[in-house]
């Protein structure tokens, strides 16, 4: 089974790492928490959930894991301001990993500079910072990029990105 980083800071939008993570864990995935520093918890933007994290961006490597979730909210901005964060979310677009991100989360992947070409959703603010990333943005509940980048847009889509995101790595074989 997969072995899922999972890039997240204080102010993520509570479902949407709740509610994927249980998809993930559901179909027997692991997922670790990631922020620019360890021992520590970080809060959901709704004061809802409080997430420990398993490890700071130091000691952990983008090879040692199969996938890569980016919740939203706030969190995909206050990570993006890290070089390190920026260069492990970068190194999974470029070794076609897959990749999930929903409605914040493509502000890591615009930053990586990883987005030329790819075809992608995510929350409507963010609509012109990605077609100026490169990338063609769709208005739908979810978006399978080249088997590899799954998108949604709001926690309304969560369904949907749940289902993709455990068909990409029931593909994937992980």
């Amino acid at each position: 089974m997969a072995k899922v980083a999972t890039l997240i800071t204080d102010l993520f939008e509570d479902i949407e790492f709740t509610s994927p993570k249980e998809a993930l864990q559901e179909a027997g995935h692991t997922i670790v928490t990631i922020d620019k520093e360890g021992n520590k918890a970080v809060r959901g933007k709704q004061g809802e959930v409080r997430v420990e994290i398993d490890y700071g961006i130091d000691d952990v490597n983008p090879d040692d894991f199969d996938a890569l979730f980016i919740p939203g909210g706030f969190s995909p901005d206050l990570l993006r301001d890290d070089d390190r964060v920026v260069a492990f979310a970068k190194k999974f677009m470029s070794d076609m990993k897959p990749v999930f991100a929903i409605c914040h989360g493509p502000q890591l992947l615009i930053t990586a500079r990883s987005l030329e070409g790819r075809d992608i959703t995510g929350y409507k603010s963010i609509q012109v910072d990605l077609e100026n990333a490169g990338a063609k943005f769709h208005d739908e509940e979810v978006f399978v990029c080249q088997k590899q980048l799954v998108s949604s847009r709001t926690p309304k889509d969560l369904p949907a990105f749940n289902r993709e995101i455990v068909n990409l790595l029931k593909e994937k074989e992980l």
